[in-house]
This record gives structure tokens, sequence and C-alpha cells, in this order.
């Protein structure tokens, strides 16, 4: 096991990634900003050492600054956690290159499966089904003859990254050359790399993912699907939940048969979560991130394994310690994420001082984040402030007891997403379990269509 592990992110997953590392008994290491320089994940932290400028490119982002720090303090390996570096092949290549052990998969399969593009084409030489769609395209003519081939409407998608960013839904031809411009710049801007390729666009799919872990000693295990359905315009998810409401047995076998399959066929190691379309009773792999994922808590409660403390485990060398037959879920759990955004402006990102907090707790209740009564909210970051997660032992009791956690929820002094969570919960179509990647749009669309007529 490592002695010092240095924690190359911030907010939430930063102070999730340190307690996994204490849990373990090793030391942690945070970077901040100075737009940081409060953060609980910087207290929290047995060292914490400034690595620039609030802006992300200039802190963040800066490998020559984090590699160093992880050098200066001696520590053993790096966590990068989810966003920022975490899905750079370079940084870990050059982490490994200076002695430092990176808490994921090899670089070169980072670089293969984080590149959606090639990721689809290593799947569908493995015999995983995927979606109609084409190679990166080099220049806004091979998008038009793409699109011809493939059919509109269509998918402008960044290979790189994630997020939602560098993505473009196109309906129509004419709106092609400005939606390949505009996606291009997104995923340059966002990644440092702006090429984009081209999927057909399903009607009302489904948005379901595989948890996978794969040590390095060949033990490929699943911890089953998560549906991820309750997407805002921009691709980003709100809530989460496992088991997926309304999935056939045989489908959902095959989603986690694909899922152990694509990691066995690269040779995967690490935590990793497999991504898939489902529309009626065929699914279509989407993409594959190489990182522990934001939703990562639901899985946890269900299946009881701490997915972040088996990343380290797995970085350090040791095997898993159980084969699938092992593993067996329990209950149900939902996730709601909370964002400083304005759900009536488009999902607007907003920063601030937070000047009152109170979370839920009790049976069943979890809540993984980083705020507290006095915390700054920078405008330079993600919007995440936390995580709510509900446990029950079935889908019914999950629902309601999140409904009692989101009323528990108080977050002053800048606007969250909690109101509109507890809304969602409330829909015909959640209880049911009905609604797939074009419910929340709608959802919003007529909250504000009724607020009008109120007004």
């Amino acid at each position: 096991m490592f002695h010092k592990v240095l924690i190359a992110n911030r907010g939430e997953i930063a102070v999730r990634v340190n307690r996994a590392c204490h849990g373990l008994g090793v030391q942690t290491v945070a970077i901040y900003s100075q737009a940081d320089k409060d953060a609980m994940h910087v207290s929290e932290a047995d060292e914490a050492y400034c690595v620039g400028p609030g802006p992300a490119a200039r802190s963040y982002l800066d490998v020559a600054n984090i590699v160093s720090t992880a050098l200066a303090t001696r520590c053993e390996a790096v966590h990068p956690g989810y966003g920022f570096l975490a899905e750079n092949a370079r940084f870990a290549e050059i982490c490994g290159d200076h002695g430092l052990v990176f808490i994921g998969p090899r670089p070169p399969v980072i670089g293969a499966m984080g590149d959606k593009a090639t990721a689809k084409r290593i799947m569908k030489e493995a015999g995983v089904a995927t979606t109609p769609g084409s190679d990166i395209l080099e220049s806004v003519q091979k998008a038009r003859d793409a699109a011809k081939r493939i059919g509109y409407p269509v998918l402008l998608k960044a290979t790189a990254g994630g997020g939602g960013k560098g993505m473009r839904v196109v309906e129509r031809p004419e709106d092609l050359d400005r939606a390949f411009a505009s996606a291009t710049a997104e995923a340059e801007a966002s990644f440092k790399d702006g090429r984009i390729y081209m999927e057909k666009l399903l009607i009302h799919p489904r948005h379901v993912e595989v948890q996978v872990l794969a040590d390095e000693h060949g033990t490929v295990v699943h911890l089953g699907e998560r549906d991820c359905s309750i997407q805002k315009p921009s691709h980003q998810k709100l809530i989460e939940e496992t088991p997926a409401p309304n999935l056939a047995t045989k489908l959902r076998s095959a989603l986690h048969d694909m899922a152990v399959k694509a990691c066995k066929s690269v040779g995967y190691t690490n935590a990793g979560t497999l991504e898939f379309l489902v529309a009626g009773d065929r699914a279509y792999f989407m993409e594959m991130n190489t990182r522990i994922q934001v939703e990562h808590p639901v899985t946890e409660m269900v299946y009881g394994i701490d997915i972040v403390k088996e990343q380290i485990r797995i970085a350090s060398g040791e095997r898993l310690g159980y084969t699938q037959r092992d593993v067996q879920p329990r209950g149900h759990a939902i996730e709601c994420r909370i964002n400083a955004e304005d759900p009536q402006n488009n999902f607007a990102p907003g920063a601030g001082a937070v000047t009152g907090v109170a979370f839920p707790d009790g049976p069943g209740v979890r809540v993984d984040t980083h705020v507290y009564d006095g915390a700054s909210v920078p405008p330079y970051y993600d919007s995440l402030l936390a995580k709510v997660v509900a446990f029950g032992d079935t889908r019914s009791a999950a629902i309601e007891r999140m409904e009692g956690a989101l009323r528990q929820t108080v977050i002053e002094g800048v606007r969250t997403t909690t109101a509109e969570c507890l809304e969602i919960l409330q829909t015909r179509e959640f209880r049911d379990g009905t609604y797939d990647v074009g419910f929340l749009p709608a959802f919003m669309t007529g909250a504000a269509a009724a607020s009008q007529a109120h007004g």
C-alpha cells in the first residue's frame, strides 16, 4: 500500500478521495488554486500546496506544477478524481515517467478508451454493438458527408473529455456548419483537443452505464448498472439511480456481459464505466469513462463496496479479493446532484458565498460535499456543491427517503437545483421509471410555461 498520495483535484471528489486514503492509512497531499485556499479538501488533507491562480488552466490543469508538487512532497501516487486531468493519457504517462503511480488505467488504455471515436472502433472489433457513426471529422465537408450517409438527426461529439462539452444536436443540414464550428471550439477550449466525430441521434433512448472494477491480475467484475437518463440540455446528469428501473432481465445481463467483455478486450485495470444508449430491447456502446464517476455513490450503497478505496488498492498492486459470484446487489439507491445553478435560466451556473448550510442525515442517507457555512463558490469550476444519496430496500422506499432528504437540504446564498430535483421525483414519469434522456428538457419547458401562465 502507498504511504502518501497526491490528490490532483478539488471539490467534493477531492474530499472523497482524501477520506478514502485516510481510511486505508495513507497520508494525503492536496493541491489548490488561490480561489480554493479555504476549501474543505485543503483543510482535511495532511499537507496542501497552492499550484496557481483561480482559472483551472493555470492551476488544476498545470501538469508541471502538479507533478513537481508530488515529487517535492515524496508522494508515491497521484489520484486524479474526475474531470481536469483524470482522462489525460499524457498526464498519466508523465506521472509514470517520474516514478509516480497514476491511480487509474495504463496510459495507452486511457488514450484508446478516452478517445471516443477510437473506443467505438475497438468495441466494434470486439463484437460490442455501437451506435452508427463516423470516424474523426477532419473538416466540415467530412461532417456533411457523414451526416448524409448516417441520416439526420445526428449528434456531434468531442472525442476527448465528457460532461456534455463539445456536443451538439443537429437536426437539419443547414444547421451543421454552425454546430460543427461551435462543438469544435468548445472541445478545444475544454480539453485542448478540438477533434469531433458524429453519431446517429437515437430518439428517446435511455442512458444506462455499467460500473466495472479490474485488478492487475486479470480479475474483472461489474457492479451493476446505473440509469443516468435525467440529464440537462447540456447532457450533464442531474439524477442517477441503481438498479435501472424497467430494464428487462435479458438486456440487463447483456449490458453487464458487454462491459466485462470490453474491459478484458483492452486489458483494462482499475475503476471504469461503460456508457450505453438503450433503445427498446437493444443497447449500443456509447463511450467509456476511464475514471471514477460522479455518481459512484449509488453503486457503493447497493453493492457495499468502496470504489475509491478499491482504486487505490488496485493501483498499489493488490488483488480484488472477490469474483463476480461474490458481488451481490441489495436494495435501491438514488443520487441527486445539488448544483450552484439556476434551473429557470437554462441551468446557468452561479458563484458567491454560501451563507447557510443544513444537510440531511439518518439511516440510508449519504451526503458527499465540500460545502460549509461561509464557503466560497468560485466562478471557475464545475457547479457541483453536493451529492445527496438515498438508499431503500425497494425503489419506492428509496424515492420516499430521497424526498425527505431533499426537504432537509438547505444551501443559502446561491441558487441550487434542490427544489427541481424534488419536483422531478414527484412526477409520474420518475415514479413509474418511464423517463428517458428527453425527460428533463421537456419537464423544464413545461415548468417554464406553467410559470409564465401563472405570472
